[in-house]
């Protein structure tokens, strides 16, 4: 049965896209079957992948709206084990047809349910805000993998998102467990990177993890040319960092089933608060004359 991670933040910039195309085609690598599910109207992780903008081509919207079949809409991303579910612009619509419909947050949901016992991983691209398209990407979940930014107003932003996942826990999915907080666009020669990366650590602790995604200009690069950085520059710090992840991701699951339990219950930051979460934030604010911004190497794309 896959894995259903949705790939989830409220702040846009932080690399959701960037991680969604590159952490599923690491998994792939990893000979673990993968769906990449893009429900981002901008459909950034549909281009990333090699796909141009093509009106006549079917994508979520047909599937949620429409409700056809998602085994007609799915594509072979051209590598062994990955494949996707595309966007589109019509996806802004879907956001504001899905508001009359019964069972709204839950479309996705049953649409995933057919495709669990195909895939190992089903990945699900959020867009940058709360609206029906998220929810039901979370509704769908059993677990939420959250990039953050290593920048102090990232960071400010991880209360209210905290705050949202409770509620959510307590409305349309109770087992919504956090797969992880991913640290994004790391920059070593910063003290503000370190001290927000530290921060995390400290009330966060096991739910962040290891691997942190490094600025990197071969993972800029890569979109623009239709292709996961693996493809793109295999021995980038990019690609390493996102192989890294992926094998923490598939580490975790074989623990996970190993002991039973979820990764959000796991570590000292298992109980941490949106109140916990703030007061990181303004503990960050002490790093924030050390080091330097401008050399950083790239940028990641949300």
């Amino acid at each position: 049965m896959a894995r259903v991670i949705a790939i989830a933040n409220q702040k846009g910039g932080v690399g959701k896209t960037t991680t969604a195309v590159n952490l599923g085609a690491s998994l792939a690598a990893s000979e673990k079957h993968t769906l990449i599910i893009d429900s981002d109207p901008q459909a950034n992780a549909t281009s990333a992948l090699g796909f141009p903008k093509d009106p006549s081509r079917r994508t979520l919207y047909q599937n949620l709206i429409l409700a056809e079949s998602i085994d007609r809409i799915i594509l072979d991303a051209k590598m062994d084990r990955l494949e996707l579910v595309p966007s589109d612009k019509n996806l802004v619509g879907a956001a504001v047809e899905l508001v009359t419909m019964e069972s709204r947050e839950y479309r996705l949901k049953e649409s995933v349910a057919q495709l669990r016992e195909r895939y190992d991983y089903i990945l699900v691209d959020c867009p940058p805000s709360l609206d029906l398209l998220t929810l039901n990407a979370l509704a769908a979940a059993d677990s939420v993998l959250v990039p953050i930014q290593c920048e102090y107003l990232a960071l400010e932003g991880v209360s209210e998102l905290l705050d949202t996942l409770m509620r959510l826990r307590r409305t349309i999915n109770p087992s919504l467990a956090i797969e992880g907080i991913l640290l994004t666009m790391y920059d070593d020669r910063t003290t503000l990177s370190k001290q927000v990366a530290a921060d995390l650590r400290s009330f966060f602790g096991a739910q962040v993890f290891e691997t942190v995604i490094p600025r990197n200009v071969r993972l800029a690069e890569a979109p623009s040319h239709g292709m996961p950085v693996l493809f793109y520059d295999i021995h980038s710090k990019g690609a390493e960092s996102y192989i890294q992840l992926a094998k923490e991701v598939i580490a975790n699951a074989q623990k996970r089933v190993g002991q039973g339990t979820e990764r959000a219950d796991q570590g000292a930051g298992a109980d941490a608060t949106p109140a916990a979460a703030s007061a990181a934030a303004a503990g960050s604010g002490s790093g924030t004359s050390g080091g330097s911004d401008g050399g950083s190497t790239g940028t990641q794309s949300d």
